[in-house]
């Protein structure tokens, strides 16, 4: 069928049918330019929406600048509008164009009707070109001191643009000075909210460069300002609250009488309806009472009802933010949430991501009391459709486990599970089982039984695979069918295509030969030919150990592979506590939510120290046994001669720190800093037998640490853990480190934790201070 003629085709509303359309358009808008007949002003309506139409989907319009403007002549706020957005979108893209809209965009800066002389203010600092600025000081200045408040709130953020666009003539024109006189002393809430949000950002970056800018952005964080904001809070819009308690949130009261006053102050904002505002607010009450003990476990419990509330409001994704943050809260202080586990509980219509949440929530406030309640729960997800959270549930019912809780009746249910005719479930509770075992063996007996009478064929998952494996190398002696299990499995090594599973599978056959020669032996030749035969470099170290192992002392040999073996009382958390705490550090914030501190998801130049610890913190349980063959191979290679890469040269050494002797730091300044620099660096260093013995009382250590340039603001604590502040200058400039460092005599161990101004003389200060501490209790 041929195609429609073209003069048949109807014309596109959005775009031209033609090339002269533009022109057409062009044409028109001029005719229209100095009409004043009646109705004018809709038939201008109707070509301004085209032209804003074409603009829309990417047509160039700019050749209607000119007639565009003109038209512009005009009392109505619509086409008023319309001529912002075109003069606005091609006046970035076109500085000369602009300059043809200054006199109209000035003349209606002074327009009788406030609306047209904002939208005129906000469109004339949008048009951000630098050769235009020197037009833009006169409207701003006027439009500051304007009488009606949107033209004030619009002129406030116009100086932001300014200072963007040309900081120079922004700061010449002494505009912060004036936004400083509106912020305090101005009646409309939101030009108070948006001075400070441009002052903020104003300050901040001219505070480099500019001792006055640097005391004027510390001069926010006055007792009198604070409190300015506290008293006007309500008549804040959600938004300008959350810029105040962000603002209140870095001050650092002098006295314990400001901390409650100013918790009485933003009481009634933790029943505010806006999630932000509340968690706005809860920020605010943990960071000022992290010094009071008991005040900080009052402020949980007081915290914990709006939270609970906000949670079971709103949006799935808005309670998954607020229920994050909870996570966090949970996890610190699990005793505070403990009887409030039902909140936890997972709905049928809640999202997958919510009811992880939930289950990890469950897992951490599982105590004496509650436990059956909670694994009676989890026990039900077990059989949920949802096959992540079903094997999320399980985890969690071990997790409870190993935390010691009811586990004869844990151990049950994991057995009964292992009994479920459903292949993830009997893969989740083999791994779960095995972990218990390695804490509980007293139980192996039990366990051993039912797990006998699982098929290997039926167990596909790897990590499955392997604890199954392991349990048959481990208690081969206790399951009559382990060898010719292990034969099978021996057979098939072809087509097993995990190198976990196959490592497991040479370990587990070398104990069951040790505690069964006869029935192995046939197996254990066969694996290790397999292994040795394999394309994978740990399974191929490993079995190539093992067989010279075997060639040198089959005694030495089971010292080695099957040594006695005691329970595992803890297993490594899967996060360090530095980064819980740097995450607490930064709460109500996208770190919360990703479980990671901002460093790792904004910037991976400043990942530092904890970029290597994090990636181990993500290894599951079930990668143990490659890591730790990987580390083996590397060793044993050395130990049988079989050569290793070449070690990289050591980089250079950092430059030597040299420190200021008379250092200053008030107290309020230190922990003012403490509060907004994130941490450098984390570590544990070893204190020598002497410097133990040395440690009688803090005063000894905080002499000999002045005696390096390291002066100490606070200490406290008795034997065995001691607690210190430290802090240190440069010589050079006034770049100050701070240090937090935990001592513990028993152990013989320091926690250090270092926060700098320069970060990246952070690892050059962290050497200083570990050769100053290292000299302690010498002669």
């Amino acid at each position: 069928m041929a195609p429609p003629a073209q003069s048949q085709r109807s014309p596109s509303p959005s775009q031209p049918s033609g090339k002269g359309e533009v022109s057409d358009l062009k044409s028109q808008l001029r005719q229209l330019a100095g009409s004043r007949a009646p109705g004018i002003d809709d038939s201008k309506r109707e070509l301004f929406k085209k032209v804003i139409s074409y603009m829309t989907v990417g047509i160039d319009v700019s050749s209607l600048f000119g007639e565009m403007v003109m038209c512009s002549a005009t009392s109505d706020i619509v086409l008023k509008k319309m001529c912002y957005l075109y003069v606005g979108n091609y006046a970035k893209v076109n500085p000369d164009l602009a300059l043809l809209t200054i006199n109209f965009l000035q003349r209606d800066c002074k327009d009788e009707d406030p609306m047209i002389r904002g939208l005129a203010l906000r469109s004339l600092c949008s048009l951000r070109v630098a050769n235009l600025v020197e037009y833009l000081v006169g409207p701003l200045g006027s439009g500051l001191k304007d009488n009606n408040n949107y033209v004030r709130t619009v002129a406030v953020m116009g100086v932001l643009k300014l200072y963007h666009i040309s900081a120079s003539t922004c700061v010449d024109a002494d505009f912060p000075a004036m936004l400083k006189h509106s912020m305090l002393n101005d009646s409309d809430a939101q030009v108070v909210a948006n001075c400070l949000s441009a002052l903020q950002e104003i300050w901040s970056s001219e505070a480099s460069s500019s001792e006055e800018a640097s005391r004027e952005r510390e001069a926010l964080l006055s007792k009198p300002v604070v409190y300015y904001f506290l008293n006007r809070i309500k008549e804040f819009s959600e938004w300008a609250q959350c810029l105040v308690l962000e603002l209140v949130g870095k001050y650092v009261p002098s006295e314990t009488s400001e901390i409650f006053d100013i918790m009485n102050l933003l009481e009634d904002r933790l029943q505010h309806a806006n999630g932000a505002v509340v968690l706005a607010t809860i920020k605010v009450f943990l960071q000022l009472t992290l010094s009071m003990t008991d005040v900080h476990q009052q402020v949980y419990e007081r915290i914990k009802a709006p939270l609970l509330t906000l949670v079971s409001s709103g949006s799935p994704e808005q309670s998954y933010a607020v229920l994050s943050h909870l996570h966090l809260l949970v996890m610190r202080a699990p005793f505070i949430f403990s009887s409030d586990y039902k909140h936890f509980y997972c709905q049928y219509n809640e999202p997958s991501y919510v009811k992880k949440l939930k289950l990890e929530m469950l897992t951490a406030v599982a105590n004496e009391s509650n436990t059956y309640e909670i694994v009676t729960e989890l026990c039900e997800y077990a059989a949920n459709v949802d096959i992540p959270i079903a094997r999320e549930s399980i985890r969690a019912v071990g997790k409870i486990a190993l935390q010691q809780y009811d586990v004869n009746a844990i151990v049950d249910r994991l057995l009964q599970f292992l009994e479920m005719e459903k292949d993830y479930v009997t893969a989740e509770a083999l791994v779960l089982v095995k972990d218990l075992l390695r804490k509980y063996p007293q139980w192996s007996q039990d366990c051993i039984a039912v797990v006998g009478n699982i098929s290997s064929k039926n167990i596909q998952e790897p990590k499955a695979k392997a604890a199954l494996i392991w349990m048959l190398g481990e208690y081969s002696q206790d399951m009559h069918d382990a060898p010719y299990i292990l034969e099978s499995l021996i057979e098939n090594w072809e087509d097993e295509h995990s190198a976990e599973v196959r490592l497991h599978l040479l370990t587990a056959v070398m104990k069951c030969f040790f505690k069964r020669p006869p029935e192995t032996q046939k197996a254990l030749g066969a694996a290790l030919a397999a292994g040795l035969a394999d394309f994978h470099q740990d399974v191929h170290d490993r079995a190539l150990f093992y067989y010279r192992l075997l060639q040198y002392n089959v005694s030495v040999a089971q010292r080695v592979v099957d040594p006695p073996k005691q329970a595992v009382s803890v297993f490594a958390d899967t996060q360090s506590s530095e980064i819980k705490d740097r995450i607490f550090d930064e709460f109500n914030s996208l770190s919360v939510v990703y479980q990671k501190p901002s460093y790792m998801f904004t910037d991976k130049e400043h990942r530092g120290p904890f970029e290597f610890s994090d990636e181990l913190g993500h290894l599951s349980i079930g990668a143990e046994s490659t890591g730790h063959a990987s580390q083996s191979s590397l060793a044993i290679d050395d130990l049988l001669g079989l050569g290793l890469p070449v070690a990289p040269a050591p980089a250079p050494s950092p430059p030597l720190l040299k420190l200021n002797s008379k250092a200053v730091l008030d107290p309020g300044t230190f922990q003012q800093k403490w509060r907004q620099l994130p941490i450098s660096l984390s570590q544990e260093y070893s204190v020598s037998p002497r410097g133990v013995a040395a440690l009688t009382a803090p005063q000894a250590l905080l002499r000999h640490m002045q005696g390096h340039s390291i002066h100490c603001i606070a200490s406290g604590g008795q034997s065995p853990n001691y607690k210190f502040f430290f802090f240190a200058q440069k010589a050079e400039e006034s770049s100050t480190f701070l240090v937090e460092c935990i001592i513990n005599t028993s152990s013989a161990k320091a926690q250090i934790k270092i926060k700098a101004d320069d970060q990246s003389a952070s690892e050059a200060f962290s050497t200083l201070f570990q050769s100053a501490l290292s000299e302690f209790g010498l002669p």
